[in-house]
This record gives C-alpha cells, sequence and structure tokens, in this order.
C-alpha cells in the first residue's frame, strides 16, 4: 500500500511545484492538505487568500482539506498547540509523515521537524536545496498559474502585488530577490496547471498595506455575490 502523506499546503508555488513532485512517486499517496486559516478573517494565514478560494483549490486537486484556524497575531504557543492537535489526529488515522514546500531555511526545516519529532513524525521536503531559477522555468515549463497575493515592499516594489507569475514578472525582479521568494518577498495563489481538475477563475481587487506588507485581494468569479473586502 502506498505511504500516506499529509502535506501542508499554502495554496502557492512551492507548495504546488512539491505535490507536483510528490504526486509522480507510486510509492506515496497524498491523504489531506493541511492548511492554517486565520479566524475572523476566514483567510489563509500569510498569505491573505479568501477560504472560499483555498476550498476550490482543493476540489480541483481531489484532496480532502483540513484547516487548523488560528487566531489573528497567533503566538507561537496556541498556533504550536492547535497544529500538534491536528497531526495527531492525522497521526491517529495512521499518517507518520508530513510534506512542506520549503527550499532553504535551515532554520524553518529545523523548527518543522523539531515538532513533529514530538508527536513521532517526520518531515518530507520534496524541493529541498533545489536551485529556484530552475523550479521558475519547471513552474513555466509545466503550465502552472500564479498571481502575487502579498509582497514585502521592503525588498520588491509594491506594484508586483496582484501581477501573475508570467516570465516578465521575474524579469522584473530586482537581482537580490529569489525567484521563488524564500526569503519573504513574495506569496502567492496558484489558480491552474496540470495537477488541477479545472482552474480556480479569480480576479484582482482591492489592494491595501497592511502590518508593513502589501496585499491584492483575490475574488473568485464563480461567487458574483461576495462582499469586495481588503485582506485580512
Amino acid at each position: 500500500m502506498p505511504e500516506p502523506i499529509l502535506f501542508c499546503w499554502s495554496g502557492g508555488k512551492d507548495s504546488v511545484m512539491a505535490l507536483h513532485a510528490l504526486r509522480q512517486q507510486k510509492e506515496i499517496q497524498i491523504a489531506a492538505l493541511l492548511t492554517t486559516v486565520t479566524e475572523t478573517y476566514n483567510r489563509i494565514s500569510m498569505h491573505g487568500v479568501r477560504r472560499e478560494l483555498l476550498a476550490q483549490q482543493a476540489r480541483s486537486l481531489n484532496l480532502p482539506l483540513y484547516e487548523v484556524v488560528i487566531p489573528p497575531q497567533c503566538v507561537n504557543p496556541i498556533y504550536e498547540s492547535r497544529m500538534e492537535q491536528a497531526l495527531r489526529q492525522h497521526f491517529d488515522q495512521g499518517v507518520r509523515t508530513v510534506a512542506f514546500g520549503d527550499i532553504f531555511l535551515e532554520d524553518l526545516r529545523a523548527y518543522r521537524e523539531k515538532n513533529l519529532a514530538r508527536i513521532g513524525m517526520t518531515a518530507l521536503f520534496p524541493l529541498w536545496k533545489r536551485d529556484t531559477r530552475e523550479l521558475i522555468r519547471e513552474f513555466h515549463a509545466n503550465k502552472f498559474r500564479a498571481i502575487a497575493v502579498c509582497v514585502d515592499p521592503k525588498a520588491v516594489a509594491p506594484t508586483f502585488a496582484g501581477r501573475e507569475l508570467d516570465p516578465s514578472f521575474f524579469r522584473d525582479l530586482p537581482p537580490h530577490a529569489d525567484p521563488c521568494g524564500e526569503n519573504g518577498e513574495f506569496h502567492t495563489f496558484v489558480f491552474d496547471g496540470p495537477i488541477f481538475q479545472f482552474p480556480i477563475h479569480v480576479r484582482t481587487g482591492e489592494v491595501v498595506n497592511r502590518d508593513g506588507f502589501i496585499f491584492c485581494d483575490l475574488l473568485s468569479q464563480d461567487v458574483p455575490s461576495q462582499k469586495e473586502e481588503a485582506p485580512k
């Protein structure tokens, strides 16, 4: 039987590329996507993407979605407690491995491995130490499509928020910016690609500056009655 893997899902390009790599391995099976969602705002934590778009991604990927709900400005003890509760539920269902899209942040990898070890689980990093320029070439070659939903204006221009990750996006990136935004330069939402059964139809909404980051709201074109409000 294939080994069940829980995938820690952000909805962005690194998650998509890692999931794409794992789905090509017959000896494993993705049990579910695990995503943190900020309560009150109903958005993917850090990325600010609406919950309904996350649900559409999961449906298009044909994978179960498990949401870990955390409060705004969540402190580490609360985050770790709620994550541990979610992980233990999957542990009890036979899952022993959790996959992540991280590429080269050593401190983050060590943090994830330490927390999983307490539960008796291990971490899997399909993209670890991959060249990020090569990953972007693969991203385009596989015809994935994504939009930048959050940017750090200290690293890249605010105008990158809301732009699609087409070749011009990467030509315009400053030389110091990592092509995958691995240092937090930008975060993304992937809306189409070979692992999706159908594209997620979105349009850009309001762009706001919040807590030092620039967020571009994404609105589902399949939900015309939704209220347009700034991402939290």
